[in-house]
């Protein structure tokens, strides 16, 4: 007490009642100490920063660029903070954008088409007290006009719905989520800025929250994905949670319920799109959120050890790896394919006395199942829907390898996607690897080789044993079994065929045939044209023959029963 009095006569405070200031203590680290490889950094970025310089502003690269710099890793995204504005951020490029609601930020695009390339610029944002925010009742659709003239706005629960106040640098840093994501890189000078410890924790390995975690989880609940996602990018290099921040990481779920579908879905897309899919979904388990974060994210941690499912995330993060393109679409539909294969599989099979539908109506009706079952609104009526529903549908046409078919399926746009389905479907089994390779061959082939293999695949269905296509007997036809009993009436059959009606066609020799050709099937077959008497000079007049199809020469140009 006494200590505490002189203390408090003299100005001096205890390091008990000392408050730690939310803002840090700002370190300025050479790149003798943080030893980042300025080449690593992509030109666009260098020339972002460059220009808001020049113009009188402060500008860094940001975020989990300087983290991968600090590590040794070439980032694959970079972003970039500044003191500019939004609006005079536009000002500045020519090709430039101001997007989001809830935080403003600017888009500066180099290239076009699918080469483009985007930098994203973020204005240094205040720390604010969600206590003096203004409170709306509802979220962000049901409040939109409420929103829409205010700069700072939370929700019932503390949840920020917008912030759009402009603020210094070392606020701005108070505000990111991590640590190791709020240093602030300049790559003309070569020196981080460091608020937070950011480089002590790269050094230690570990992912640690700025702030209380619960709060900072309850003002973005979204921050909860982020944290798996973060520790399954980095748990490869060793990285593990705060306790302070694991502690209340699983328990702090049910704040996503306020979260909008769009935002939660498009979170599950980073997840699993980053090159990190399996490792996310291991670190769901190991956090306790292998549920209740969003259906269909539970779908894909429930399925994840399913073989075609597994080998779908591999070759997404192997795809990412290497720097090609991945499509939500695709991994969607292997996640949800064993829905429509067991619906599909379910309407093929009729019930006794009930006529199957045809299979790619029994398969769109199957789709449309799992559709409703388990994307609903989200994302089902849009591309990335059909997408989906392409790749599923252009399943059954693979088993079509003669005709025009091949041709046409080849030219489809989504024709790629559709092989690699088919590829990952050959390697667990559900179909012959035969058919992927004739189909990874027919797509690089010219047009004569192609024409070469169609033709092979005709002569190798027709050489197929099996019964060939049924003919429709007609009444007026001569082995129809009314011709067979006039015949008998008028008493021209041999009486050992009347005598034995259920004599198999196969052991009955045509009388003018003298026994040297099988007979034709049917009841026909047996009787020879006795309309002229037998003589030994003349030759015997013989029946016309109808000539039956080869086998699995059908009426779909040539297609194969299997088929039908």
């Amino acid at each position: 007490m006494i200590k505490k009095f002189i203390d408090k006569l003299l100005g001096k405070s205890s390091a008990s009642s000392r408050k730690a200031s939310p803002f840090g203590k700002r370190e300025d680290v050479p790149v003798s100490v943080h030893g980042i490889d300025r080449s690593l950094v992509d030109q666009r970025a260098l020339d972002v920063v460059h220009t808001l310089k020049q113009a009188g502003f402060e500008a860094y690269i940001v975020g989990g660029a300087v983290r991968d710099l600090l590590l040794g890793l070439r980032p694959k995204d970079f972003d970039v903070a500044t003191s500019a504005t939004p609006e005079q951020v536009k000002g500045l490029f020519r090709r430039a954008f101001i997007i989001g609601r809830r935080f403003r930020i600017v888009h500066v695009v180099y290239g076009r088409g699918r080469e483009h390339e985007m930098i994203e610029v973020s204005t240094f944002r205040a720390y604010l007290d969600s206590a003096d925010a203004e409170q709306v009742a509802g979220n962000e659709r049901t409040s939109k006009g409420a929103l829409a003239g205010m700069t700072h706005a939370v929700d019932a629960s503390g949840r920020v719905l917008r912030d759009n106040v402009w603020g210094p640098i070392e606020h701005d840093a108070a505000r990111r989520d991590f640590s190791i994501n709020a240093m602030y890189y300049d790559p003309e000078s070569q020196v981080v800025v460091d608020f937070h410890n950011g480089i002590r924790d790269a050094k230690k390995l570990t992912l640690r929250m700025i702030g209380d975690a619960a709060t900072r989880y309850r003002e973005d609940p979204v921050r909860i994905i982020r944290a798996v996602r973060f520790a399954a990018k980095l748990s490869g290099l060793g990285f593990k949670f705060d306790a302070k921040t694991l502690e209340p990481l699983a328990s702090s779920r049910n704040l996503l319920a306020d979260v909008p579908q769009s935002r939660l879905f498009d979170e599950m897309l980073k997840l699993l799109q980053t090159g990190h899919a399996l490792a996310s979904v291991e670190q769901l388990k190991a956090v306790g959120l292998n549920t209740g974060i969003y259906p269909l994210l539970d779908v894909v941690v429930q399925r994840a050890e399913d073989p075609f499912v597994k080998l779908a995330l591999q070759d997404t993060d192997r795809r990412v790896g290497e720097s090609k393109p991945v499509a939500p679409s695709f991994l969607l539909a292997c996640v949800l394919w064993a829905d429509v294969r067991k619906g599909w599989s379910q309407r093929l099979n009729a019930r006794p006395g009930q006529r199957p539908p045809p299979p790619f109506a029994a398969l769109q009706e199957a789709v449309d199942e799992a559709f409703d079952a388990r994307i609903g609104d989200v994302s089902g009526r849009g591309k990335l829907g059909a997408d989906m529903r392409e790749i599923w549908m252009m399943q059954p046409r693979f088993d079509k390898r003669v005709g025009t078919s091949p041709f046409s399926l080849v030219d489809q746009a989504r024709f790629r996607a559709g092989f690699d389905f088919l590829r990952l479907r050959a390697q667990v089994g559900e179909v012959e690897e035969e058919l992927a390779h004739w189909w990874e061959t027919f797509q690089h082939a010219s047009d004569e080789v192609r024409e070469d293999m169609v033709d092979a695949q005709r002569r190798e269905s027709l050489a197929k044993p099996g019964p060939g296509k049924a003919r429709r007997v007609k009444r007026t036809d001569a082995d129809h079994p009314a011709q067979a009993v006039d015949t008998v009436r008028t008493g021209t059959v041999s009486s050992a065929v009347a005598a034995e009606p259920r004599l198999p066609a196969e052991s009955r020799v045509d009388e003018q045939d003298d026994g040297e050709r099988p007979a034709r099937v049917g009841f026909g077959s047996a009787f020879s044209s006795d309309s002229e008497p037998e003589s030994d000079t003349a030759p015997t007049k013989k029946r016309r023959r109808r000539r039956r199809k080869p086998t699995g020469e059908g009426g779909q140009g040539g297609e194969s029963p299997t088929n039908d």
